[in-house]
């Protein structure tokens, strides 16, 4: 409250200054304190002021850490939309994509599973993007080495794979994920032979840098053309989004 009692009184300061020129600066000590005690009477009378300015505040921020992702975005497309290490699901030519940052054990990735699968069901020109990002805790850590492994060894099978494991009501482990594994017939040996030659987590390391660069810091998280979605928003919201890039090239048209 002080902060923002202090930006208000800055702001009446400077409406002061600009009505009576210089000589507001150069208050006296009476003036000074019968002006904080104007401030102070206003405040008082009008408390309605404090919530405007939180709330110009609060628009302000948000508007800029949009134009900083919006801007990381652009910089990063390549990465972002045609990674070589990601998987895509629908149609490889899609017009538009969605990329999904999702953590095998986010109660809320599974509960948006059915949101990808309505999408691509009634979408036929859409591309879903799948991006691996295990945030929560050393089970995700180890249940994603396993998946990388799949599929570099069966990247045709990867999608029903995937969907097995974000679609299980269990918690993603690394055993669960090799056990899962072998119903597609990708045996434990040959997973740990290539998570052997893969411990230097090079994917994983590349892709907690794009979340960062992003602001991405929890699951799911969605890109559709220059945004970045936070939370499960659902298929309606998504899809929303999508015709609106179709219709005008950005989520939200005017």
């Amino acid at each position: 409250m002080k902060t923002i009692l202090s930006r208000t009184a800055l702001a009446i300061l400077l409406i002061a200054t600009t009505a009576f020129g210089s000589s507001a600066y150069a208050l006296d000590d009476k003036q000074k304190e019968e002006f904080g005690a104007f401030i102070k009477e206003y405040l008082i009378a009008h408390p309605e002021v404090l919530l405007d300015a939180q709330a110009a505040l609060e628009q302000k921020q948000e508007a800029a850490r949009a134009a900083q992702t919006t801007a990381a975005v652009t910089q990063n497309k390549q990465e972002i939309f045609h990674s070589k290490d990601d998987v895509s699901l629908g149609n490889p030519q899609g017009d538009v994509s969605v990329v999904e940052f999702f953590d095998y054990n986010c109660g809320y990735c599974r509960h948006a599973l059915p949101d990808m699968e309505t999408m691509l069901k009634k979408d036929k020109n859409i591309r879903f993007v799948l991006k691996e990002f295990p945030i929560l805790g050393p089970d995700s850590v180890a249940a994603h080495r396993v998946s990388d492994a799949f599929r570099q060894l069966a990247p045709e099978k990867y999608p029903a794979y995937f969907r097995s494991i974000l679609g299980s009501n269990s918690r993603a482990t690394e055993q669960s994920a090799i056990d899962d594994a072998a119903a597609f017939g990708v045996t434990e040996a040959a997973l740990r032979k290539t998570m052997k030659a893969n411990t230097d987590d090079t994917n994983l390391k590349q892709t907690y840098a794009l979340a960062q660069k992003l602001a991405i810091n929890g699951t799911p998280a969605y890109i559709i053309g220059d945004e970045v979605i936070s939370g499960a928003i659902g298929a309606e919201a998504l899809q929303q989004k999508v015709a609106n890039v179709r219709a005008c090239g950005k989520t939200t048209c005017s």
